[in-house]
């Protein structure tokens, strides 16, 4: 898995430099250092944590972003960006936060640095929310990124194949179930535990909108897809 920390040009922003230096102050104050190794132990050592709980980590954002106006995709670009940059994981934790409230203030040009927070010290963690909160919508309100989904699919970086697999996770309805499903199909033979289980998970969750449809998919692609996409897309069926 990728694990680098190269990430684009933080564009300038008066409004990042507030909330950087605000949550900077905020949250080291707040680190419970046996929590933080903890957390990090839980996660892998993907890396290190400050040790502060979400509901506590969350009220803390709440100081962080009180009396700020609304950011614009240069802010948001910045904001994450320099978020991701810090070592704990709260602080990225912070990011995908604010990007799932304001993402509707970002265009389909957002979608680079998405894929780059993606595959910047990856785990499911950021990730997944990532994909299903950033991506989706972003996708949504542009359905020419649909395109972009195809190319993720075929991504030999499992992250960015997952988020191809999830990025409709929250469509219900709207769902495009050909592609949910031709994306199923097209990575059902990969041998990682992550893209597996996003393939049951994808399912299962469009199985809350059309069960008939995921139980007929899952009846004719049994042969084709693993022991653990199956049991994860009929678990609630």
């Amino acid at each position: 898995m990728t694990r680098g920390r190269s990430i684009p040009a933080v564009p300038g922003s008066p409004l990042a430099d507030e909330v950087l230096e605000r949550i900077t102050t905020l949250y080291p104050a707040a680190a419970q250092p046996q929590r933080a190794a903890e957390a990090s132990a839980y996660m892998k050592g993907v890396v290190p944590f400050l040790g502060i709980r979400t509901p506590a980590r969350r009220a803390l954002s709440r100081q962080v972003l009180e009396g700020l106006a609304p950011p614009d995709e240069r802010d948001c670009t910045a904001i994450a960006i320099r978020c991701w940059r810090l070592p704990e994981r709260e602080y990225h934790y912070f990011a995908v936060d604010y990007l799932r409230r304001y993402v509707g203030r970002c265009s389909s040009g957002f979608l680079p640095t998405a894929r780059r927070l993606l595959t910047t010290v990856p785990w499911w963690d950021t990730v997944d929310a990532l994909a299903a909160h950033t991506v989706g919508p972003l996708v949504a309100a542009d359905p020419t990124l649909k395109t972009t989904m195809d190319e993720w699919i075929e991504d030999d970086d499992l992250w960015v194949a997952r988020t191809a697999l999830l990025h409709q996770l929250r469509y219900k309805q709207a769902t495009d179930s050909e592609r949910l499903f031709r994306y199923c199909l097209r990575r059902a033979d990969h041998p990682d535990f992550f893209i597996r289980k996003a393939i049951g998970w994808s399912l299962r969750e469009y199985a809350k909108t059309d069960p008939e449809a995921v139980r007929a998919f899952v009846g004719s692609a049994r042969d084709r897809l693993s022991p653990l996409s199956v049991r994860e897309a009929l678990k609630n069926l």
